[in-house]
């Protein structure tokens, strides 16, 4: 079975509705971060990137009028949950392992806490490297959903990202350097 890339989930129209609502910039950076706190933790690249990529594809919910609704996001925030469905049901379509797609889904789900009444969780490696990238790259009061970056921008490092996922896989090591 070949490999989904980040690539071809970015191409998905799923994907590009929802990601580029949530910010696709934020999305992006995630992914890096992800990448190199899974090599540091002894994760799967290839899944943390894929799960940082996703974690915020839940937030379409929380716009209103065509802008990042912050407060109404904060007030009624459940994206972690309806992100990871909607990111395991691309994950299927586009042809990723079922149990791969399942544990991309649950760190989606897990990146965060704010969806519970008592905000605490125990998270596993993988859920523990989505959240640490989601947190590294947050910026106060929302604004890291406000990056903006071109798609041409956006291909072009998601296809570096694949490369070095694809390195790690093939040489059984790390290619951390970025």
């Amino acid at each position: 079975m070949n490999r989904v890339t980040l690539l071809d989930i970015f191409h998905h129209p799923v994907a590009q509705k929802y990601v580029k609502r949530a910010g696709l910039a934020h999305a992006i950076s995630c992914a890096y971060r992800a990448y190199r706190f899974a090599v540091e933790k002894n994760v799967d690249p290839d899944l943390a990137c894929k799960a940082a990529f996703l974690h915020d594809v839940g937030h379409y919910t929380w716009y209103r009028n065509g802008e990042w609704d912050y407060d109404m996001y904060k007030e009624n925030d459940i994206h972690a949950i309806k992100g990871a469905e909607r990111a395991h049901k691309l994950l299927i379509r586009l042809g990723e392992d079922r149990v791969s797609a399942k544990q991309i889904s649950l760190a989606v789900l897990l990146h965060t806490d704010s969806f519970l009444p008592d905000n605490n969780i125990t998270r596993e490696a993988l859920q523990e490297v989505v959240a640490l990238a989601d947190e590294e790259d947050e910026e106060p009061g929302g604004m890291h959903h406000y990056r903006h970056i071109t798609d041409a921008r956006a291909e072009k490092l998601l296809s570096l990202l694949d490369q070095r996922i694809e390195a790690y896989h093939m040489k059984g090591q790390a290619t951390a350097s970025f």
